[in-house]
């Protein structure tokens, strides 16, 4: 009886700050496009399904004995990244500008985020909209991480990990490129739909995450062969699907700009599979299908900071490059010995890296008038300001993740024992196989 005497009383403080902090949802404006806000709702919802599709990306290219983990990764994220981003999330990315570094806490709990439109981001859309399409770019980014560390890091530390990497990594960075007041985007730094906040951020903790957790038990010493191909297939054909929402929704509106970004996306992503089909029949002598969709996917995620800035032919460009560096990315990782089990360095972090760097050259205000010409217009200043912009980012990202890596190592314990490894993390983490057979 005691116990609950605690508990409802701590319900009761958690439902009057709730409350107290609800948004004006009478609050709205003739502003509002109604074409606009569908548009908005539909590009979140296929944004959403990206995480789902790529729990079934990861989950079929690791070890059967792993497979639940895997997809539990990403599904977790998407409830453990949410209610940070309603609680404190999207106010540290996107609320009123402290120095140009992170948002206040004026908008923490949705406190004053309602129905009207907010001028400074979506202006025809209402403004818990925008918050909620935010938020799940905030969900799926974390997630790609967790490619990295496939097969071997516990649950429990995925989850701590996980809030603390969205709050002093993705948030900051969120804020710095897109939000009002923050330094990259007072500098000039152009990133269209995320390949700094997303891919960049993601790819490099990626690294992090795989060089300080080491390498599976028997890497390259043993087989490790995707277990479901199909799935993997299956994945990426929803995370094909869901981009259009991620890049084409970064118009922010339905029109012109958003069908450009939808345009370059699919172009980039075409382009971008085939150079990687024809480079791996070369180079190893016949084309696989885990090549084509691992192709697809470096195509996807280096247009991503493009996708509104650049014309389709720039776009095939952009993929032909994608498929020609992440695959040489993917390569090098066998040379270099170290375990990113699921490539997310090698696809997320080069094609990041790789797309930012070409909006620099291949950036024109034909396609955008709010963006900016690059080098083949003439602009030399922006090819340098997003190769600024993403080396630091990297950096930071980098050299973040490895502080909180090594903090939730010492405090929890990072890695699964070698008996629960073998065991397979199904098992020893969630006491549940994916197949009985």
């Amino acid at each position: 009886m005691k116990k609950w005497r605690l508990v409802f009383p701590g319900l009761g403080l958690f439902w009057a700050v709730m409350l107290s902090a609800s948004p004006a949802l009478a609050q709205t404006t003739g502003q509002i496009d109604t074409g606009d806000t569908a548009w908005i709702l539909i590009s979140t919802a296929l944004v959403m399904l990206m995480t789902p599709g790529l729990a079934l990306f990861y989950g079929g290219m690791v070890r059967r004995k792993n497979v639940l983990s895997t997809l539990m990764h990403s599904f977790s994220a998407i409830a453990i990244v949410s209610l940070q981003w309603i609680i404190i999330g999207y106010s540290l990315a996107f609320g009123p500008d402290f120095k140009g570094i992170i948002g206040n806490l004026d908008w923490a709990f949705l406190n004053n985020v309602g129905l009207a439109p907010n001028p400074a981001y979506a202006a025809t859309v209402p403004h818990l909209a925008f918050m909620i399409y935010q938020a799940m770019f905030a969900v799926i980014t974390p997630a790609l991480i967790s490619g990295a560390f496939a097969e071997r890091m516990k649950f429990s530390t995925f989850i701590v990990f996980t809030l603390l990497w969205t709050t002093l990594v993705y948030d900051p960075v969120a804020h710095w490129v897109w939000g009002t007041g923050g330094w990259l985007k007072k500098l000039g730094v152009l990133d269209f739909a995320g390949g700094i906040v997303v891919h960049a951020t993601s790819g490099l903790s990626a690294l992090a995450a795989a060089l300080y957790i080491g390498k599976r038990k028997g890497f390259l010493d043993e087989p490790m062969p995707p277990h479901n191909l199909p799935m993997t297939v299956i994945g990426a054909g929803l995370l094909w699907f869901g981009w259009f929402g991620f890049n084409a929704g970064s118009a922010l509106s339905s029109g012109p700009l958003s069908t450009i970004a939808f345009v370059t996306t699919h172009i980039a992503a075409v382009s971008a599979t085939l150079t990687w089909v024809f480079i791996e029949w070369k180079h190893r002598g016949k084309p696989t299908v885990f090549g084509a969709v691992t192709g697809s996917i470096a195509g996807l995620a280096t247009i991503t900071p493009a996708a509104g800035f650049v014309s389709p032919m720039s776009a095939l460009a952009i993929g032909v490059l994608a498929g020609a560096f992440c695959y040489t990315a993917l390569n090098l990782k066998v040379v270099l010995r170290y375990d990113d089990a699921l490539d997310a360095f090698g696809v997320h972090g080069v094609g990041g890296i790789l797309g930012t760097i070409c909006v620099g050259i291949f950036a024109t205000m034909l396609v955008n008038p709010a963006g900016a010409n690059g080098l083949l217009s003439g602009n030399l200043k922006q090819l340098e300001i997003q190769v600024l912009a993403v080396l630091l980012v990297a950096a930071y990202s980098f050299i973040a993740s490895l502080v909180l890596l090594k903090i939730t190592d010492f405090a929890i314990g990072l890695r699964v024992d070698g008996e629960h490894e073998e065991t397979g993390l199904d098992l020893s983490q969630h006491g549940e196989a994916g197949y009985y057979l």
